[in-house]
């Protein structure tokens, strides 16, 4: 789907001044220079935050409210001995929390254990069926990890159990917030809490770093030991990487190259990641989708004993069932994904009018909807739901487009709703089936007013118009400097206009379009992913204008400038 370019307005002469000076300052090119004024980062503390992440610029986490009860009442069941009980989601942001806290209360001497519900069997959150085995098997305080913020029912039922919880989640809440014995969320309305993007890792994080702070192990070791896994969550879980996010991604991807983590490094070498210091890419699309798998085919109880191993030889034997699961995963999303697309053609007879895609079936494994629907974004671009039937109930996972948010219209329909929760663009909801043509109506309706048609265009922000010439292994070397990449701070897209093809373009592996450029003497390569529709379009010597990001590839030992293509307007 050709996208809508929005380009960054040039900058004005007051502006270029200021880019000459930056750039003459911190002796870089004027482009960098230029980049980073957009982003707001002139004077020396923001740049040195930015280029230099360090673990001294995280925010105190006893600026959360509850976070000194919920500290106390921790070491309180640590001196006691009492039995103490994580409760996470099954994704790779619940596994990585879990893992993080099993092992970081662990070494203070807690009697720790761990539960991860089963998505067939509990669904999403606090389950009571669950909640039954923790209280059965002697557990008196349960932390909740990623979730638990609008499990009002299943928290009144653990208060009456004679349990406790402490509820650690970073999703949106409900106007009634559960009666928790302490709940630690940045979202939350009365939350003066700098940062509000933290994932549900980096939640549990400062909570066992306030914990560490109270009983004098706040060392530079203890602050750094489990970075590997809060650079895993963050980064799988898409939240901005900036300000504590930055810090988070940017240190523990430096940390997961070293290794330390038992289960990371099997999955790592299973993945083919090699000894390289892994990126945001490698997270996003080798590690997250194998963690994933386990809670999606299984139990997501197999990841966090995965992550939380301290044996390399169970952990080679858990990394291999992870693999052949996400193998089975990918054959189940493909096919789930033509009947999904089979579905949308017979169903909406014209795409361009429709606002959103609400579509449902008795085949679909409710491990994969939430990824086929983020694939049905990128080919129809609208609001699309997907829903599973099991035993009369329907499990429906949502993705949204740019700018829309789908929890705030999923509040519009809340009654029709067994439950639902989630933030701006994921959300997850069970439904009866005798309402679902109901509530496809209202959320229709819901949307058509409150979507611009605009945005169901998919948008390009495109940085900068760069010419040919101007791509130097200098400047790659700044951009560089930008990453980790991500949601928030994202590769900076160029454009250039009225370049040339060169040769013949040809498509490589799952319609991958490759393809040579050239304009003022100067040549470049390009890929562009997803786009090989385009191939049939494309003619030597024919004029392009293209929009696109850049990236340094090693090729037979060689360093080479390569576009990664993002889109193209082809020229009369």
């Amino acid at each position: 789907m050709q996208k809508r370019w929005e380009i960054s307005p040039l900058i004005s002469k007051e502006e270029k001044e200021k880019t000459k000076e930056l750039a003459s300052e911190i002796k870089c090119p004027v482009l960098i220079a230029e980049l980073l004024l957009k982003k707001e980062l002139s004077d020396n503390y923001k740049l040195e935050m930015f280029f230099n992440p360090s673990l001294d610029q995280l925010h105190d986490p006893f600026l959360f409210k509850d976070m000194s009860k919920a500290v106390d009442r921790i070491l309180q069941a640590i001196e006691a001995g009492e039995k103490i009980t994580i409760y996470g989601d099954y994704d790779v942001d619940g596994t990585t929390s879990t893992a993080l806290l099993y092992l970081g209360l662990k070494r203070i001497n807690a009697v720790i254990d761990y539960y991860i519900p089963h998505r067939m069997i509990d669904g999403y959150g606090l389950s009571l069926s669950g909640l039954e085995q923790l209280r059965d098997n002697g557990t008196s305080l349960i932390i909740s990890v990623d979730c638990g913020i609008n499990a009002l029912e299943e928290i009144e039922a653990i208060n009456q159990m004679g349990m406790q919880i402490i509820v650690t989640d970073h999703h949106n809440s409900k106007q009634i917030l559960p009666e928790a014995y302490a709940i630690i969320n940045p979202k939350l309305d009365y939350s003066e809490y700098p940062f509000k993007d933290l994932a549900g890792v980096g939640v549990a994080y400062k909570l066992l770093m306030a914990i560490y702070k109270k009983i004098g192990l706040y060392d530079i070791e203890n602050r750094q030991k489990f970075l590997d896994l809060v650079a895993v969550g963050t980064i799988a879980d898409i939240v901005s990487l900036t300000d504590e996010n930055r810090i988070f991604a940017s240190i523990g991807l430096q940390r997961l190259a070293e290794r330390n983590n038992l289960g990371l490094n099997a999955l790592m070498n299973i993945a083919n990641l090699g000894q390289k210091i892994p990126d945001a890419n490698d997270v996003v699309f080798g590690l997250a989708p194998r963690i994933n798998a386990a809670g999606r085919m299984g139990s997501a109880m197999r990841a966090v004993e995965l992550l939380i191993s301290n044996d390399e030889i169970k952990s080679q034997e858990l990394a291999e069932i992870i693999e052949r699961e996400n193998s089975l995963r990918q054959q189940i999303d493909q096919k789930t994904y033509q009947e999904a697309c089979d579905i949308i053609d017979k169903k909406y007879k014209n795409i361009e009018e429709t606002s959103c895609i609400v579509i449902s079936s008795d085949n679909w494994h409710p491990g994969v909807i939430g990824i086929v629907a983020s694939k049905l974004i990128e080919k129809f671009y609208r609001p699309t739901i997907m829903i599973s039937y099991n035993e009369g109930i329907g499990s429906g996972s949502g993705r949204s487009v740019n700018d829309f948010n789908l929890f705030k219209a999923l509040e519009y329909t809340e009654d029709l709703l067994e439950s639902y929760g989630g933030h701006k663009y994921a959300v997850g909801l069970t439904i009866l089936p005798e309402y679902i043509d109901t509530f496809e109506n209202r959320l229709t309706r819901y949307i058509k007013k409150n979507i611009d048609i605009s945005m169901l265009k998919p948008p390009l922000k495109i940085d900068r118009k760069l010419e040919l010439y101007e791509i130097t292994l200098k400047l790659m070397e700044w951009l560089q400097k930008f990453a980790p990449f991500g949601l928030g701070n994202g590769m900076p897209v160029f454009y250039t206009e009225q370049v040339m093809v060169m040769g013949y373009p040809y498509n490589v592996g799952k319609n991958h379009l490759k393809l040579k450029v050239c304009k003022d003497g100067c040549e470049l390569d390009l890929i562009g992913f997803n786009l090989g529709d385009y191939l049939p379009l494309l003619k030597n010597n024919s004029y392009l204008d293209i929009a696109y990001t850049l990236e340094l590839v090693n090729w037979q030992g060689k360093v080479a400038i390569q576009g990664n293509l993002k889109d193209l307007h082809l020229n009369a």
